[in-house]
């Protein structure tokens, strides 16, 4: 059989431990055997952005504002021990972090649902799509520690020489402070951003701050969305039936846990990113979460929505068999091959797309799967099996 052809390369950027591992298992046995695969490829190893300085992730970015499309493996973000463990120069920031900020995208993650998975809050019957602004707040803040008896002050300055200041707060003793920040136009391109995809989808947008204890902050967020729907948006979400509203992070949680789901909930930077983790693990696993970063200029970078699988890697280095679950990280190679077919019209890239998910979810519903999910599975005939077993499973369907 003829390999489908390519026209335009994927930025690929590798990643760090087991799913690293996993990355080139599911190239050699998933993809390179039908898919006369394009790639750039950039290094996100951890060693490696030590040894470039973390250069080559800026540079990865950067080809993906040029090609279009991405698809990226998961990756360490360091903390003391890991600057220990990898010898590193000093605790470089997430990539991720680093990427995001570069394209000022959202990511949208949306589980993957299973015959036999049902999520543990019983009354959701249909996907969650988690919207998260990818740009500023924690993921880009400055931070010090205040050894002693100190004022700490807010001060801008302005280019005509005005300042504003504000007092933080007036240490007694030692202590700890963090100072972030967001841009009207990145918050604006969040707001569009979300409201297209609700249309694309035709599915109720929930928007979630906490402007009644961030009066500035987060209200700017509440009020930028609210402009940006009532003077763009406001008709086309009537005539597409559809609803927006905005309410506080905890009372969403509240109305997110009683509902039957088949929404997108819009979230801050970190909050988005503890609630998809909430949202992937009810649904049944975080190695079950889509996750797909959309920039303003159209750009694409999709990955999975979990970390490295530490544990399952240091129990590979030992030689000990491992049951990982590859299928969100398989999803990010179909969603990007899908995405690059669709901008280069290729539709037999796309139909592979759409038959390597199938055979993926197949598999799972023939009763196949990683050890997560057979403990979670209520299928009568399922089986266990490792990491490897699962994709070559996965690609007997497919062939």
């Amino acid at each position: 059989m003829a390999k489908i052809q390519m026209k335009t390369p994927l930025v690929e950027m590798d990643g760090d431990e087991m799913t690293r591992i996993l990355w080139k298992e599911i190239k050699d046995r998933l993809i390179l055997p039908f898919v006369d695969l394009k790639t750039e490829y950039y290094d996100l190893g951890l060693p490696y952005r030590d040894e470039t300085n973390d250069e080559v992730t800026v540079k990865a970015a950067e080809a993906n504002k040029k090609y279009g499309v991405a698809v990226k493996c998961a990756t360490i973000t360091p903390n003391a021990q890991r600057v220990t463990e990898y010898h590193l120069k000093e605790m470089w920031k997430s990539p991720n972090g680093t990427i995001r900020a570069i394209l000022d995208g959202t990511v949208f993650r949306a589980p993957i649902v299973v015959k036999g998975i049902t999520p543990t809050v019983s009354t959701w019957k249909k996907p969650i799509v988690l919207a998260r602004h990818a740009y500023g707040d924690i993921y880009k803040n400055s931070e010090l520690y205040v050894d002693g008896a100190a004022k700490a002050e807010l001060t801008v300055t302005y280019p005509d020489g005005r300042v504003d200041t504000k007092l933080i707060h007036d240490f007694k003793g030692a202590g700890v402070l963090m100072g972030m920040h967001n841009t009207d136009a990145s918050i604006s391109s969040f707001a569009r951003a979300c409201f297209n995809y609700a249309l694309s989808l035709k599915q109720d947008l929930w928007f979630s701050t906490k402007d009644t204890i961030s009066k500035t902050y987060d209200h700017r967020f509440k009020d930028i969305f609210n402009e940006i729907y009532e003077a763009e948006y406001k008709t086309a979400f009537e005539e597409a039936g559809i609803e927006y509203f905005y309410t506080l992070i905890d009372d969403a949680v509240a109305r997110v846990v009683r509902s039957e789901g088949g929404f997108i909930w819009a979230c801050k930077n970190y909050d988005g990113d503890v609630m998809s983790d909430m949202v992937a693990t009810a649904f049944g696993s975080l190695a079950m979460m889509t996750s797909v970063l959309v920039s303003p200029d159209g750009n694409f970078e999709y990955e999975a929505a979990h970390g490295t699988v530490t544990r399952h890697y240091y129990k590979h280095l030992k030689g000990e068999p491992t049951s990982t679950n590859s299928v969100a990280t398989i999803f990010a190679w179909s969603g990007a091959l899908r995405k690059r077919g669709e901008l280069d019209e290729l539709p037999e890239l796309v139909a592979f797309a759409d038959k390597l998910e199938a055979a993926t979810v197949g598999t799972i519903e023939d009763g196949v799967m990683t050890g997560d999910l057979y403990a979670l599975s209520t299928l009568e005939n399922k089986r266990k099996v490792g990491s490897i077993e699962f994709l070559d499973e996965i690609a007997k369907r497919l062939a």
